[in-house]
């Protein structure tokens, strides 16, 4: 029987960023592939230069999600006035510059977040045999090599995201495992097509998977919404 890596979503704020357009900045309910894989990365320690790296473990990610708790949705009007030398602060610890001009007027954008919410992944790995491992991603989550957050900077965990084990022989079927452990253990979910039917579910395409190599987001899959009561 498979063995799926039970994560933890949950801090005050957390951002699932969906389709943006213009200065808006949307989150979705449950995380996209592409941040999965740009969280365990981070985890591993790898550059975001590393692209063949990244492309690599998003195409192994086999994945489910739930909402445990659905938490609100939190609007943050931004306005930043931008010079040339302005430098920022990177999860490496070293400030990162900008290689753009100055802006004579603010930049004014808004963000979207989920206050107070709790999302919970069951995850392995397809092969599971080549690194990283699941073990590996376990241990990186427990000990990551730099600072974590969901989403955006500002989004740190509120609890350790390795929540444990879990077996199961299809993808719905670890969500129903670790329901079960859980208050209050309902709520819309998420996983790929033929990993698992339930009443009610409907299968759509989810634009979630980002092109590494080039750093866009292009290309859709098949998953499964619904809601496990």
């Amino acid at each position: 029987m498979p063995r799926w890596l039970h994560i933890r979503l949950c801090a005050p704020l957390m951002a699932f960023g969906g389709v943006a357009i213009d200065q808006v900045g949307p989150t979705r309910d449950l995380p996209a592939a592409s941040a999965l894989t740009g969280l365990l990365a981070n985890a591993l320690g790898w550059h975001w230069r590393e692209r063949d790296r990244h492309q690599a473990l998003q195409a192994r990610l086999i994945w489910a999600a739930l909402v445990t708790r659905p938490g609100r949705v939190l609007t943050d009007t931004q306005n930043a006035q931008l010079a040339k030398s302005d430098k920022g602060w990177t999860t490496s610890g070293v400030p990162e510059g900008r290689d753009g001009a100055s802006y004579a007027a603010p930049h004014r954008r808004s963000r979207d977040y989920i206050a107070d919410g709790e999302v919970r992944v069951a995850l392995r790995l397809e092969p599971g045999d080549t690194e990283p491992t699941l073990e590996q991603l376990a241990d990186a989550l427990d000990r990551p090599a730099r600072p974590l957050f969901i989403g955006r900077k500002p989004c740190l965990p509120a609890a350790p995201l390795n929540a444990g084990w879990i077996e199961a022989d299809t993808a719905l079927a670890a969500l129903q495992a670790l329901r079960g452990q859980i208050e209050p253990g309902g709520g819309r979910a998420l996983w790929p097509e033929g990993e698992g039917k339930a009443e009610g579910a409907r299968t759509e395409a989810r634009a979630d998977l980002r092109e590494w190599r080039t750093g866009l987001h292009a290309g859709s899959r098949r998953v499964v919404t619904g809601v496990l009561r």
